[in-house]
């Protein structure tokens, strides 16, 4: 049963497409946003839904987020952990301080704080009534991503750990967390990287020979928040092409 989903980093790439194809299924849907407002807003008059501001590395916009939430659309149900940020591409030698703690800052302490104000809500323990956490990991997790962004790739492998974990946690209080794990995806996070011909370059080097749509992730994403996925809990789906 669709219910209110929230999708952290909404406003464009997966998060987008996720929002779009939960809207189809009958959730109402919160887009959040750090900075594109323009983008976000559209996309939520686009699916009836609400766009909110806040950056999930700062734990007061965390709680003012999920409160907003509670007064505009309800009780959460599907938490999309999907905010994320990449640099340019580095040896660890060359990574300043400032680089890696913004990276842990968005990419990691941000999933937990808003599984923190999820749990809260969803948790039978609390009064809620259940609901699902998708985190959004990397198959960078996997490989390490050398000479390119290690941390990033180390972020999203503590992703990986946050899955298994809290689905132990909260699984007898009518939670399950799992994650996407996507590999090389049509997104403009390659851009924002410095590297806008990456996915297409690297995409023919996995055994499907190409590089996915943000479509293709949005659907893993949303089969797990379903029914569907009812005895599926601590699961990290590749979503990756076969690499």
């Amino acid at each position: 049963m669709a219910g209110v989903i929230l999708i952290t980093g909404g406003s464009r790439g997966i998060g987008a497409a996720s929002a779009r194809l939960a809207a189809e299924r009958g959730y109402k849907v919160a887009v959040n946003y750090v900075h594109n407002a323009r983008a976000a807003q559209s996309l939520a008059r686009e699916v009836s839904g609400v766009a909110i501001q806040a950056d999930v590395a700062a734990e007061r916009d965390v709680v003012r987020m999920f409160e907003e939430l509670d007064r505009k659309l309800g009780r959460i149900t599907v938490l999309v952990n999907n905010a994320g940020i990449v640099d340019r591409s580095a040896r660890v030698e060359e990574m300043s301080a400032e680089r890696m703690q913004r990276m842990f800052a968005v990419n990691i302490t941000g999933s937990f704080l808003c599984a923190r104000e999820a749990v809260k809500r969803m948790s039978k323990r609390n009064g809620g009534a259940g609901g699902s956490i998708i985190n959004i990991s990397s198959a960078a997790a996997r490989i390490g991503s050398p000479a390119m962004y290690v941390d990033y790739a180390a972020s999203k492998a503590a992703i990986d750990t946050l899955t298994l974990g809290l689905s132990k946690e909260v699984g007898a209080e009518g939670i399950r967390v799992n994650a996407v794990r996507p590999g090389v995806i049509h997104t403009e996070i390659h851009a924002s990287g410095g590297d806008a011909g990456r996915a297409d370059r690297i995409g023919k080097t996995a055994p499907l020979q190409r590089a996915g749509e943000p479509e293709e992730v949005a659907r893993a994403i949303l089969w797990l928040a379903s029914d569907e996925a009812s005895y599926v809990t601590g699961a990290i789906l590749d979503v990756a092409g076969g690499r």
